[in-house]
């Protein structure tokens, strides 16, 4: 069975590997983006809780986000494994996380991080704010959502590190260059 989170910073490349790793590895990939449009888009009690803080512009407290992942994670279709992307983001959600899946007796086997250079992020999300006609995606405002990640995401993966289970992958290359390194990384044969 294979239980694995994929944590990088704006621009690395997650959803896109998410998908190929998904595939290859046979397991269901699952953003908490994708969880809360659907709580939300189903009218879910969960979700009507959380559109109350998205529409007032802030962040979803934990206990609904924790609670969402719960019901998710609870689903058949993760009986052989998955690969959670965007959760957990602070340590209270760490810890939110081992107590899900200690109830189902499991624990997660492995925590991708992919690296990259913050300026070749920077050039790679303008390029793409250019193609997509994003003019908020600004360098300032980029350069700003990369120093969040790292100030947020370091706890979180400095826990798993203690595990042992953080296998860093250069996120910077072809997409299946990358592939291929992720898979490495995991001891899967390309």
């Amino acid at each position: 069975m294979t239980r694995l989170l994929i944590i990088g910073p704006p621009g690395a490349g997650k959803g896109t590997q998410a998908e190929k790793i998904s595939e290859r590895l046979q397991i269901v990939a699952i953003s908490t983006g994708d969880i809360f449009r659907a709580n939300v888009k189903g009218g879910t009690p969960l979700g009507v809780e959380a559109k109350k803080y998205i529409d007032a512009g802030n962040f979803v407290p934990d206990s609904v986000t924790n609670n969402m992942v719960r019901d998710r994670l609870a689903q058949q279709d993760v009986k052989d494994g998955f690969l959670l992307d965007g959760y957990p983001r602070t340590s209270a959600q760490v810890d939110a996380l081992d107590e899900i899946l200690a109830a189902q007796g499991q624990k997660l086997d492995g925590v991708l991080q992919l690296t990259a250079d913050d300026n070749e992020l920077v050039a790679r999300l303008l390029k793409r704010a250019e193609i997509e006609g994003r003019a908020d995606d600004t360098e300032e405002v980029i350069r700003h959502r990369l120093a969040l990640y790292h100030e947020e995401t370091q706890v979180v993966v400095d826990r798993y590190e203690e595990r042992g289970i953080v296998r860093k992958v250069d996120g910077i290359g072809a997409i299946d260059e990358v592939t291929d390194r992720v898979l490495s990384a995991l001891n899967v044969n390309a």
